[in-house]
């Protein structure tokens, strides 16, 4: 057990709602009156406008600036040498995962405070303590651990019912492989308090999307704001990043990543793959999840998850995410050189990731088979 002494840990502060940036002026204000809004495209063109108007005319927008298109360090780099960045007081983040990811990044290597404006639930990006960086071709570089999530996260659900529906759908995915993961690499172990408290978070990482997932993506694709939507909007972008930054409270991913994220990790390192060009993170992760719980030993959760994948349309095969199984066992000796897995109760060996994948596609192509009777 590490040691429990002399230790802070900061968790999100959020507002949630059609009207939630009618709080940014009483939020944001006492940071400071200025501030530039840094995020996606298609996110500022559908936010930014509604951002300005909320803050004004306590808070002046230096500068609208795009994030650069992908969390890596060429970006972080850019950005902080525009003026508007420098002259800032604080930095508004909008858009998706790697947008924000940028943004709290910059904001931690300038020592400015970030708040977040998340257009899409598909990670929990909006409120977590971690960037993940990317290299400029989109393969996996590595975490970079902040003091503490963005000093406050703006969930206007409004805006996210509006979004394409695919970013809910895969992070869903990303959402329920936390509590898989987590509880697989911290089996059998006597665990500090914030590590142990990150694992019991982790069920409220599932549990809701079991109850409210498919009924919130079917208001999704009708761009209704409901009770069931609104609950698993908070299950991915508010759950899973208490659960994070629990388990990550040393700065280690020990807890907080396991083999769904390897699989993912290990296939954007082949770009021929075009993994990050044509699928979503949660989408992915998602898929991990089913080779992960077979490589357990956990059938009844394989059984359930695979019927759950089934009835929102995430893959379960993979052919679904793209590619051949040929392909996907070139892939596998580089799952093995992901760091997601180096803490494990067993040692994962090529031998179980091939029989996992083995068996997956075996039930697949029973599942199929049954199906057309």
């Amino acid at each position: 057990m590490r040691s429990m002494e002399n230790y802070s840990l900061r968790l999100p502060a959020w507002t949630i709602g059609p009207e939630a940036l009618r709080q940014v002026p009483a939020i944001c204000g006492p940071t400071g009156k200025q501030a530039v809004i840094i995020g996606g495209q298609k996110a500022m063109a559908a936010l930014a406008d509604q951002i300005a108007a909320a803050a004004a005319p306590e808070i002046r927008i230096l500068a609208r600036l795009w994030y650069g298109g992908e969390a890596s360090e060429e970006n972080i780099q850019a950005l902080s040498s525009q003026e508007a960045v420098q002259a800032a007081e604080m930095i508004f983040a909008v858009g998706g995962g790697k947008a924000l990811d940028t943004c709290k990044a910059l904001g931690f290597r300038m020592g400015k405070p970030v708040y977040a404006f998340p257009t899409i639930a598909s990670t929990c990006a909006a409120c977590t303590a971690v960037s993940i960086l990317y290299h400029p071709d989109g393969s996996f570089a590595a975490p970079c651990f902040l003091p503490g999530p963005p000093v406050h996260t703006f969930i206007d659900s409004s805006v996210i019912a509006q979004a394409p529906p695919r970013y809910l759908w895969a992070g869903m995915g990303d959402t329920y492989a936390k509590y898989f993961e987590s509880t697989m690499s911290s089996r059998g172990e006597d665990l500090a308090w914030y590590h142990a408290m990150g694992v019991s978070v982790s069920r409220s990482c599932l549990d809701p999307l079991l109850k409210y997932g498919a009924k919130a993506y079917q208001d999704h694709q009708r761009g209704e704001v409901t009770e069931e939507l609104t609950q698993v909007i908070l299950t991915i972008i508010v759950t899973t990043a208490v659960a994070s930054i629990l388990l990550t409270a040393d700065r280690i991913i020990d807890y907080n990543t396991g083999l769904a994220h390897a699989i993912f990790y290990a296939l954007t390192a082949f770009p021929e793959l075009k993994i990050e060009a044509e699928h979503l993170h949660g989408e992915v992760v998602g898929f991990g999840v089913l080779p992960l719980l077979l490589a357990d030993g956990r059938e009844e959760d394989f059984r359930a998850m695979y019927a759950f994948n089934r009835s929102v349309g995430l893959p379960v095969s993979v052919e679904e995410i793209g590619i051949t199984s040929s392909q996907m066992a070139e892939v596998l000796p580089a799952v093995l050189k992901m760091h997601d897995i180096d803490h494990n109760p067993y040692p994962i060996t090529l031998d179980l990731l091939k029989e996992a994948f083995r068996r997956l596609q075996e039930y697949h192509e029973k599942e199929k088979k049954e199906g057309t009777r």
